[in-house]
């Protein structure tokens, strides 16, 4: 039998705080096999990451390797195996291995391309580094590669920016960057995290072909369940720097043995989930969301808080930089929604299809071109856009937003105390000791401790900070809540503890909510009627239950398929998502495909169940 490629041997990490020394990766021991995928799977803070950096020798200052080996067979070498621990960590050989035979894709595409640098010019430095090419060799390979990982343009891509690319794309330099030399080995770090759930399926796709292509081993690290069980054959399992469980993924998923491992999986949303069922975090959330609503009107599920009526959004954006030309964006189109009051609308589709503009229209951050949004809390309907002085200040107290990232919403130059009372100021609500009061009740309401008011965020972990966000939302006594994706950026046992506590908050305060997300699993979770969002139209919008079961629109059939789920017996189709094409309107089959202009209108299926169809069609069928 062949030796794994890359053994790890009783290693333990430290990190130097103002608290001591943290062991942040405690006795780890596994291999990872020539040719296979292993994932590393935990929580945030568990030492996943830490155990990466380890491995590439890019570990902070702070940071050191205790003790234990980290042995790499290079099948390249011709003395392996190689003792990575050992190196000196700016030696020659390791920066040799380090981006030539180990390569690394990062979390977070953005920060890890340099902006003032073309793709092409950052793909190519990789190569140059570890290869003696010439500049005409590197732009050869670099073209070949960044045709090999989906580039729908390879030639262009050389001048190319990160800005200019979307999400996906931005992946996929980062995937190309890493690939250029061909390593033997590849560590993805939550590669997928940021991404919507069909670019998410597409990237771990790619990853899978190029690995039976090369015939490099992978290091993937996660905290989704759901990609683990599509693309990993062993799995370990950490927690607190220590190795909790580790075996095959059918004994994994199939047969788990520890309470960590068994908490994990029940706090992932999944499809099957029983009427009523709630997810299980591996820490519950006491709130004490008693709070009266004096200010709040009596809700009634017969009455609409908010209504969107056919409302459509255009942006002009400039075709390049001096030529003077411009492009309109339709964001929006034709859009029709309605939030019942104390319900929660589910709003899903890709990043770029206007979910963020359309929540922004209704918080009237952006003025929508055609269309009206009503709000009714409880006298009646009323434009909002219309609304001026003490009216609008009345609404602005009314629908209250919850945003994505919950660390850069809040100001880190401001206590908990500052920010939750900030609102309760700006609106003048009470005096200093009644918004005391307030902020002591809100951290109450999101099982927080009042000693946390003097904190500053950065001392919180994401979930913490998150709940923050919510508090702050909550101090004015809102009706409508509009949550832009609030549990993407978080663990699936934090965005568990999240899901649950924005539940109970809506049953004892009668809110209403306006729920964005990518993921259809956690919006089947939280919602009662969800609307799926593609290229600025709604396709399709039906009770929870119902999209679920009985999909009409092939968007919405897709997405569906798309998501990850934790069960053997529900794997992805990557087969239909390689094809493509499923998010263009103009290629959709008929009925349901839009194009010359055709913006088609919804059309009744079912009960409260509706479907966007080609207005040729609908007139053959009146």
């Amino acid at each position: 039998m062949q030796p794994p490629l890359l053994s790890v041997r009783d290693l333990s990490v430290e990190i130097r705080s103002d608290l001591g020394v943290i062991k942040a990766v405690d006795g780890l021991s596994f291999d990872i096999p020539r040719g296979k995928t292993i994932a590393i799977v935990g929580e945030s803070g568990s030492g996943k990451s830490v155990t990466a950096q380890a491995i590439m020798r890019i570990l902070p200052n702070v940071a050191r390797i205790a003790r234990g080996g980290i042995l790499f067979n290079d099948p390249a070498d011709k003395h392996p195996p190689l003792d990575v621990a050992a190196l000196s960590q700016d030696g020659e050989r390791m920066r040799q291995l380090r981006g030539g035979r180990m390569a690394m894709i990062f979390q977070e595409p953005m920060t890890s391309l340099s902006p003032l640098h073309t793709v092409g010019d950052q793909v190519t430095e990789a190569l140059k580094m570890h290869a003696k090419v010439s500049n005409a060799e590197a732009k050869e390979r670099a073209v070949d590669v960044f045709r090999r990982v989906g580039f729908p343009d390879p030639k262009r891509a050389l001048v190319t920016y990160p800005f200019e690319l979307s999400g996906g794309l931005r992946q996929r330099a980062m995937i190309a960057m890493a690939l250029i030399t061909r390593p033997a080995l590849l560590i993805a770090d939550e590669p997928t995290t940021a991404l919507d759930v069909t670019t998410q399926a597409q990237i771990l796709d790619l990853i899978r072909e190029l690995q039976t292509d090369t015939g490099m081993s992978v290091l993937l690290i996660t905290h989704d369940l759901g990609v683990v069980a599509n693309v990993a054959e062993e799995v370990v399992v950490m927690y607190r720097g220590r190795m909790m469980e580790a075996g095959g993924r059918e004994d994994i998923f199939r047969r788990p043995q520890h309470p960590y491992l068994k908490a994990l999986m029940k706090a992932v949303p999944r499809f099957a989930m029983q009427p009523g069922e709630r997810l299980t975090p591996l820490r519950e959330v006491k709130s004490a969301a008693t709070l009266a609503r004096s200010a709040a009107a009596p809700c009634t599920p017969e009455r609409n808080v908010l209504e969107v009526q056919h409302v459509g959004k255009t942006f002009k954006l400039r075709s390049g930089w001096f030529s003077g030309n411009t492009q309109q964006i339709h964001a929006v189109k034709d859009v029709s929604l309605a939030v019942a009051c104390g319900k929660t609308l589910g709003l899903v589709g890709e990043s770029g299809c206007g979910k963020t503009t359309l929540s922004k229209m209704i918080s009237r951050a952006l003025t929508p071109d055609t269309g009206t949004v009503l709000f009714d809390d409880g006298s009646g309907p009323r434009d909002v856009h219309q609304l001026s002085g003490e009216a609008l200040t009345a609404y602005r107290r009314s629908v209250q937003f919850v945003f994505q990232d919950p660390f850069s919403s809040l100001n880190p130059r401001m206590t908990v105390y500052e920010l939750l009372t900030e609102p309760l100021r700006i609106h003048n609500v009470g005096n200093s000791d009644e918004r005391f009061e307030r902020a002591k009740a809100l951290l109450d309401m999101v099982g927080l401790d009042r000693r946390s008011l003097r904190r500053y965020p950065h001392s919180f972990s994401g979930g913490q900070r998150q709940r923050l966000g919510i508090a702050r939302a909550l101090a004015l006594q809102p009706q409508v809540l509009l949550c832009d994706e609030p549990v993407s950026a978080l663990d699936v046992s934090v965005q568990a503890q999240v899901q649950n506590l924005l539940k109970d908050l809506q049953a004892a305060l009668g809110l209403s909510f306006l729920f964005v997300s990518h993921n259809l699993a956690v919006v089947d979770y939280i919602a009662d009627t969800i609307a799926v969002m593609c290229r600025g139209y709604i396709v399709e919008q039906a009770p929870a239950a119902d999209l679920f079961h009985r999909p009409a629109h092939p968007y919405t059939k897709t997405l569906l398929a798309a998501v990850p789920d934790p069960d053997l017996d529900r794997p992805l189709d990557f087969a239909k998502l390689r094809s493509g094409g499923f998010s263009e309107p103009a290629v959709w089959p008929e009925p349901f495909r839009l194009a010359d202009g055709d913006g088609g209108a919804m059309v009744a299926v079912g009960p409260n169940h509706r479907v966007r169809m080609m207005s040729t069609v609908i007139a053959e069928a009146a």
